[in-house]
C-alpha cells in the first residue's frame, strides 16, 4: 500500500474515532486499518496517536500530520474530480442519510433517477429521524429538515418545508372547527414527539400566537400522525410533504388555514472538512434542483391555503 492510502486510512481513523469504527467504514479487517497505521507511523518515524482501550488522541505531531493530510487529499480529490468531469461519470460510493418518512414519500423517485443517471456511483441510503454524527458514522450527507445549530457542518438548502394544521371532516364535524388558535386548546392534539409540544402561530394581522398544549397522542412519526389525524382521533401539525394527498382528496381539512406556522427548510448536510467531493456536491445540486423553492406537494396545495 502506498503512503497516500495510508493517509486516507489515517484520517478516516481520525474521524471516526476508533480504529474499529473506521474499519467498519472502510470495509476491511481491523486488523488492516491497524497495520496500515503502524506502517505509516514506522514510514515517518513517530507516533501520530496514543491508543487506549477507550479512545485515540492525536500527538501533536500527528494533529499536524492530519491537517497536512486534509489538504493533500483534497488536491488529490480536486485532480480526480477534473477527471471526472471530462467525462461526466461518477463513480465509488454515497452514504446518504434522509429523514424517514420525507425519504419513503418523495425520494424513492428521486434516488431512482439519480442512479439512472449515474449508473457508476454505488448508493448506501440511512433512513432515520435520529441526528447522525456524520463523521463517527462515515456519512458523506445528510438531508435534516431542523433549524441548523450544528456549526462542525456545512449545509446548503434544498427545499422550503412549510406546515399546516389538518383534521379529518369527520372530527370537526364532531367537534366543531376552530376559528382561533385559543379554541385549540378544546381540541384533541396529535403531537410529533420529537418536537417542542408547542406551536407559533401568526394570524392574517401579524399577530404571533403561542399555544402550549397536552398531546392526546404523541409519535415519532408524522405517516402515523397523519393517519391517525385521517381517522379521526384529531388534530395535527403536519409539514405539507406528508399531508398534501390528504388534503387533496378530501380526507383531511386544513384547520386555521388564514394563520401561518414557523416553516423550516430542508439541508443537505456534510462534514466541514476542506473539500467536498464531486458525487455530493452532484447529490446535493440534484436534489435542490428537482424539489426547488416551491416543491411539486405545495403546487398542488396552493388552492387549498387561505394565505
Amino acid at each position: 500500500m502506498g503512503q497516500l492510502e495510508e493517509m486516507q486510512v489515517f484520517v478516516r481513523v481520525v474521524e471516526a474515532g476508533s480504529i474499529s469504527r473506521a474499519a467498519e467504514q472502510l470495509g476491511v479487517a481491523k486488523s488492516v486499518v491497524s497495520r496500515r497505521l503502524s506502517a505509516l507511523e514506522q514510514r515517518l518515524g513517530g507516533s501520530l496517536m496514543q491508543r487506549t482501550t477507550r479512545r485515540l488522541s492525536l500527538s501533536e505531531t500527528g494533529q499536524q500530520f492530519y491537517q497536512r493530510s486534509l489538504g493533500i487529499l483534497a488536491e488529490v480529490e480536486q485532480l480526480n474530480q477534473d477527471a471526472h468531469n471530462q467525462k461526466q461519470t461518477l463513480s465509488g460510493s454515497l452514504h446518504i442519510a434522509v429523514p424517514l418518512s420525507f425519504g419513503l414519500s418523495h425520494l424513492n423517485s428521486a434516488f431512482d433517477a439519480f442512479m439512472r443517471l449515474h449508473p457508476e456511483l454505488k448508493l448506501k441510503i440511512s433512513l432515520s429521524d435520529s441526528q447522525h454524527n456524520l463523521v463517527a458514522e462515515g456519512i458523506d450527507i445528510a438531508l435534516r429538515i431542523a433549524e441548523l445549530k450544528d456549526s462542525s457542518l456545512r449545509a446548503k438548502k434544498i427545499t422550503p418545508i412549510n406546515f399546516v394544521l389538518v383534521a379529518a371532516p369527520s372530527y370537526l364535524a364532531k367537534h366543531g372547527e376552530p376559528k382561533h388558535p385559543q379554541d385549540l386548546k378544546q381540541h384533541k392534539i396529535l403531537h410529533y414527539s420529537l418536537s417542542p409540544p408547542h406551536w407559533q402561530l401568526t394570524g392574517p394581522n401579524q399577530q404571533v400566537h403561542q399555544l402550549h398544549y397536552q398531546a392526546h397522542v404523541s409519535a415519532n412519526n408524522g405517516d402515523l400522525l397523519r393517519d391517525l389525524a385521517i381517522a379521526g382521533h384529531g388534530i395535527a401539525y403536519a409539514p405539507t410533504f406528508i399531508a398534501w394527498q390528504a388534503i387533496t382528496t378530501g380526507e383531511l381539512s386544513v384547520v386555521l388555514g388564514d394563520y401561518q406556522l414557523s416553516p423550516l427548510h430542508a439541508w443537505a448536510v456534510y462534514p466541514n472538512t476542506r473539500y467536498l467531493p464531486q458525487r455530493s456536491r452532484v447529490m446535493i445540486d440534484f436534489l435542490a434542483q428537482r424539489f426547488g423553492l416551491n416543491p411539486y406537494w405545495d403546487q398542488a396545495l396552493s388552492r387549498y391555503l387561505q394565505r
